[in-house]
């Protein structure tokens, strides 16, 4: 397996911190609202990872969070005038729902921040005795400069991000790049704690319960890569300081959404919820959309591009359909799958995940099955493996497609809709079709 370390920038061998084991920490939504399409190509994009990696008959402990506290998530309960834990549980059952729809698997552990408070401020208290943070006032700062590579992860000049920094107008920090661990508050939920009355900061929650619940360094850390600066630079950093070690050894990040050519932005009133989309494409095509560009490319969403990765995918069904209802009608069935095919896919997957070049095995599966239902005396053995090959590759990147058994009087049915077709009775053949399309068997 070879996947993109955005820490060295290359293409690297996967070797796992232990063998056939793989531990992966995602950032997972802040619960404020309904989660958009940029949202859901890091699940989909990890899924599969996760996918390949148990294909390869590694055990994946995979991790992701709900991030339940948050000034967004005050405003918008405030809003409502509901509590902030109605607003977030109600949007944890959303973001599941969009979850399930998209076949993505069920998680190891799915930590909630408000669940990990006396970690979080135990954390911080270690940082502060070390030397790398410090209280003001009942906020806590981290102190950027106590790591001596920060910036590395995200390829940032410490330098020049100083100079960015300096209009800030916060003069109770020792250095403009300092962030908030801790943020003393009398709004929203908040805990009590050494420093003050108040909750923690975003970029420490997911270091503390990436420790809690995998350790303190893990294989694989993901998100989209909108987060590889400053939120995971920042939690590398913690890292660093608190237990002298890096928090994973790989870091992997997808492409951001494009809609219609331009970046995705709730300003420019171009913003699509993952929701908006189910509506007009089921699961199955939405995510073989989404992996059809390569997880590290931006990703531009156009009708025009849907449509057409929607006519790819039916495509692949018809023929998963034709190839059922023959080895229905033949009551054959095996298990033999076509190692090619299959070898193939897996082949271009364990290459960080090139699924271009995996669709382009898939669509040469699907014209082989094609070619093989069209022969005068099927061969079902043929016909099966093909089929079978198929439905593997298509399970790795999570598409779950039905597999159509036919009863006896589906059968009887379309026998004599083949014979009518024979016998040039048009007329029943047609009523016959009707019938069986009704069926989804035509």
């Amino acid at each position: 397996m070879r996947i993109y370390n955005s820490k060295s920038l290359s293409v690297e061998e996967f070797v796992p911190l232990k063998e056939k084991e793989v531990r992966m920490y995602v950032c997972g939504p802040t619960v404020y609202n309904d989660v958009h399409i940029g949202n859901v190509r890091p699940v989909v994009v990890f899924d599969t990872l996760r996918r390949v990696f148990e294909a390869l008959d590694y055990k994946v402990y995979y991790v992701s969070n709900y991030t339940d506290i948050d000034d967004k998530i005050i405003n918008e309960a405030k809003r409502r005038n509901i509590s902030e834990k109605e607003l977030t549980d109600e949007m944890i059952l959303a973001y599941n729902k969009i979850r399930s729809a998209l076949n993505a698997q069920s998680l190891y552990k799915t930590p909630r921040v408000s669940e990990t408070i006396d970690e979080i401020i135990s954390f911080i208290s270690k940082l502060i005795e070390n030397g790398s943070a410090y209280e003001k006032d009942g906020d806590v700062y981290f102190k950027v400069e106590s790591v001596s590579d920060y910036g590395s992860l995200s390829r940032q000049n410490l330098e020049d991000l100083k100079v960015g920094a300096r209009i800030e107008e916060n003069t109770i920090k020792e250095s403009p790049l300092d962030f908030v661990l801790w943020k003393k508050t009398d709004e929203g939920m908040r805990w009590q704690s050494p420093f003050s009355v108040g909750r923690p900061g975003w970029h420490t929650e997911c270091v503390v319960m990436i420790q809690d619940n995998l350790g303190e360094l893990i294989d694989i850390h993901g998100g989209g890569k909108d987060l590889r600066f400053p939120h995971h630079e920042n939690e590398r950093a913690q890292s660093l300081a608190c237990c002298k070690s890096e928090l994973a050894n790989y870091w992997m990040h997808s492409g951001m959404i494009d809609i219609d050519g331009v970046k995705m932005s709730k300003s420019l009133g171009n913003f699509i919820t993952a929701k908006e989309i189910l509506n007009r494409l089921d699961g199955n095509s939405l995510r073989w959309f989404l992996l059809a560009t390569h997880y590290r490319a931006d990703l531009n969403v156009s009708d025009e591009i849907i449509a057409s990765s929607i006519k790819e995918l039916d495509k692949v069904k018809d023929a998963l359909k034709k190839s059922d209802i023959q080895l229905s009608l033949n009551d054959f069935a095996s298990e033999e799958y076509n190692k090619d095919f299959y070898a193939s896919f897996m082949e271009q997957m364990e290459d960080d995940l090139n699924t271009a070049n995996a669709y382009a095995v898939i669509f040469e599966n699907v014209k082989e099955l094609n070619q093989a239902l069209r022969q005068k005396d099927i061969d079902m053995t043929t016909v099966s493996s093909l089929n079978n090959s198929l439905r593997k590759c298509l399970n790795v990147l999570g598409i779950e497609i039905e597999k159509l058994i036919l009863n006896e009087e589906d059968k009887s049915m379309y026998l004599r809709w083949l014979h009518a077709k024979e016998e040039k009775d048009f007329e029943l053949a047609d009523r016959l079709r009707e019938n069986l399309q009704e069926r989804g068997l035509c």
